[in-house]
């Protein structure tokens, strides 16, 4: 062995070795036939398949798995007394299908005082996939799903995620053996048929009887996980004698099917077993159902309830909440702002004023036909858009940059004057549309007195019906500028131009920033801290592409398009970035009012009402800025949560700030598109509830305590 040998090899060596830590040290790649995750604090869940490569006729098994953090839990196909199950929208190629989810043995779970059934820790959800037998060998196989799920610990989020996987069409299939073998697993665990029928028959007013022969005689700790979520109480205990389990009836009993399924589990010799059973209803039951006063019923007070209004009342409604709409606190800024531009024209156009008074106009109507036909499209509530991050988090940019063109850190040129400085003064034509179109925007988050019964209205009306009132609303909104522009009297009190008109202008600014954070606030509610970090940068970076457009004006032709190409790059991969990070997944606020108050659900309004106790619920949301005032102004006080504890009330809380399909139900039973929404249930089983105004005080929410306890209270009244 030479000299130089050495030092050769070992160099050698130590290259191999880097190599070697190096891949370790780097990301390991996903399995072929497994899709990009979708990850929160809470679930990474994937799409996963059990081939690499799929045959033409053949049948395969594909699954969604979620992977819980530790305390949190997802739901089975009847979630218990609360909660939502995991549900699959496909999107497939002309010829294949996808079956139903093959549901795992659910746990119960105990969220005092309630009984949730779901899954803990890993979960997987298969699926059988069918391939056409005239899918080519060659092409693509692609598979979407979107998924959606409730997942709980002591609080309940609900999230989302978007799948894809790309399979090859071979002739012949490709198994993933890892893959494979981890469905197979699942499916191994499933509930095995039961191999005989079991029997429900009505045991007393209240109970049922499961009779079970083929019960092992030995079976310990016997549950049945029932598919229908109105057959029993999912919480009582259910005790089982001589092969026959006694079931506590459903307060909100109903037997469809002379058949009802389930899942038994049992313990056996040490060893746990499910089956799936199925069980003959006796006729009898067929035909019952929950005592009426289980389920409680609805009266709405003043003002009138959907069903009792005509076109022409609704109309007045409109009109008189898009009047009241104005005094919001998310709407006075820009009107002000408006009428510093008539300050500064009045002196030398009136001609100009009301035109520019009736460009306004035609801005907040042509808005409000926009997001009027969004909402009867969509069947979706007011401030609907609001549940959209990626929206919220657009808004807090526009808030921010308007802000900072306030306070004059840049010029917009004249094509965006009416986003900008426009708004304040000489913004002409499209300044003036401009501006009534940002104080439509604006306003979305709010709800005004008589404007949620309109809505509700218009929500039950054909198409032109429904427009209509919407148009009501609108010219509503916009009277108090109009007729600002048509007045000359009322121009003769604005004083005349001057620098206070900057230095109001200026002061303007920093409304406009307090609504951004806000709106960053309400994105971080919905999305976590990755809204919050993407509503930062959009900020950011749309400040940026502003800065670069503007620093490059009186450069040349082909510099400035750079600049613009540039611009136009970097917002859209923000655009993408934003889409991408700021996924809804609320965490419910801490409510302003009384202490911890409970998380709301029928079920549960049932259950609190039949232990005589007075039941309160808040529809709310993050971005309802009525709602957040209301809490401030009325819930939080602490005269409002001395009368609850001495009265009793129970304290629930329905959060609309994503969507929510049961809360969305509700709000149109009582005639509501939006939130607010306040009941009071009194604490009598079955009794009606008491619907609140929209604009809260302490004194209005003692007396509902009062009247839903059946007595008055004395409370100290702040001054």
């Amino acid at each position: 062995m030479t000299a130089t040998s050495l030092p050769r090899r070992t160099a050698i060596r130590l290259l191999q070795r880097a190599t070697m830590a190096l891949a370790l040290l780097a990301p390991t790649p996903l399995l072929a036939a497994e899709s990009a995750p979708v990850t929160s604090p809470r679930v990474t869940a994937t799409l996963l398949s059990s081939r690499d490569a799929v045959a033409p006729g053949e049948r395969f098994q594909v699954a969604l798995t979620q992977k819980l953090a530790p305390g949190w839990h997802s739901y089975w196909q009847n979630p218990g007394d609360s909660g939502e199950a995991t549900r699959i929208e496909w999107t497939l190629p002309e010829g294949v299908s996808a079956g139903t989810i093959q549901w795992p043995t659910p746990k119960a779970i105990r969220v005092e005082p309630l009984v949730n059934f779901g899954f803990e820790d890993n979960v997987v959800l298969p699926v059988e996939i069918s391939v056409p037998a005239n899918a080519k060998p060659g092409e693509t196989l692609t598979l979407s799903a979107k998924a959606t799920w409730l997942v709980c610990e002591k609080i309940c989020i609900p999230e989302e995620g978007a799948f894809k996987l790309d399979l090859p069409i071979a002739a012949a299939g490709t198994v993933d053996t890892a893959a494979e073998a981890r469905i197979d697993e699942a499916r191994a665990a499933l509930p095995k048929p039961a191999g005989f029928t079991g029997k429900l028959t009505a045991k007393g007013e209240d109970k049922l009887a499961l009779t079970l022969p083929g019960l092992p005689a030995g079976a310990s700790d016997v549950r049945f996980f029932p598919v229908l979520d109105t057959l029993i109480e999912h919480a009582a205990e259910q005790p089982v004698e001589n092969g026959a389990l006694t079931l506590t009836r459903s307060t909100a009993f109903k037997v469809g099917t002379p058949a009802t399924d389930g899942v038994l589990t049992f313990a056996e010799g040490g060893n746990k077993r499910a089956l799936a059973l199925s069980a003959e209803v006796e006729p009898a039951l067929l035909q019952a159902v929950a005592a009426p006063a289980q389920a409680p019923a609805k009266v709405t007070l003043p003002p009138p309830p959907a069903e009792d209004l005509t076109i022409w009342l609704a109309l007045a409604f409109a009109f008189a909440g898009g009047l009241i709409l104005n005094l919001m606190p998310c709407v006075l800024p820009v009107l002000f702002i408006k009428a510093l531009g008539f300050a500064q024209v009045a002196q030398a156009s009136r001609s100009e004023v009301r035109q520019q008074g009736l460009l306004f106009l035609a801005g907040v109507l042509a808005t409000f036909f926009v997001l009027g036909a969004a909402v009867i499209a969509l069947g979706a509530g007011w401030g609907f858009q609001l549940q959209s991050p990626p929206l919220v988090i657009l808004l807090a940019v526009l808030m921010t940059l308007i802000g900072f063109n306030l306070i004059g850190a840049f010029e917009i040129g004249g094509k965006l004057q009416g986003v900008g400085d426009g708004l304040a003064s000489r913004s002409g034509p499209v300044g003036a549309f401009m501006t009534g179109a940002l104080a439509v925007v604006v306003a979305t988050p709010c709800t005004a007195p008589f404007m949620g019964a309109a809505m509700g209205y218009a929500l039950t009306q054909p198409p032109g019906a429904a427009l209509s009132i919407f148009m009501a609303l609108a010219l509503g909104f916009a009277a108090p500028v109009v007729a600002l522009s048509f007045a000359p009297g009322l121009l003769r009190l604005l004083p005349k131009p001057g620098r206070w008109m900057l230095i109001l202008k200026q002061a303007f600014a920093f409304p406009m920033f307090a609504t951004a954070i806000w709106l960053i606030w309400v994105a971080t509610m919905q999305a976590g801290a990755d809204g919050a970090l993407a509503a930062l940068v959009a900020i950011l970076v749309a400040g940026f592409a502003l800065w670069l457009v503007g620093v490059t004006r009186g450069s040349g032709r082909a510099l400035r398009a750079v600049a613009a190409v540039a611009a136009i790059l970097l917002v859209g991969a923000t655009s993408a970035f934003v889409i991408e990070s700021a996924t809804p997944s609320v965490q419910p606020t801490a409510q302003a009012g009384t202490d911890a108050p409970g998380v709301w659900s029928p079920a549960r309004v049932v259950e609190l009402q039949g232990q005589g106790k007075p039941v309160f619920v808040n529809f709310t949301a993050a971005w309802c800025i009525t709602c957040l005032a209301n809490d401030r102004v009325a819930l939080s006080r602490q005269e409002v949560k001395d009368a609850f504890a001495k009265l009793g009330v129970a304290y629930l809380k329905a959060d609309w700030t994503n969507r929510n399909a049961t809360i969305a139900a509700t709000l149109a039973e009582y005639g509501r598109a939006g939130v607010p929404l306040y009941l009071f249930y009194p604490g009598t089983k079955g009794a009606q509830a008491e619907v609140l105004p929209q604009l809260l005080t302490p004194e209005t929410v003692v007396s509902a305590a009062e009247r839903a306890a059946g007595r008055e209270v004395k409370t100290a009244t702040a001054r």
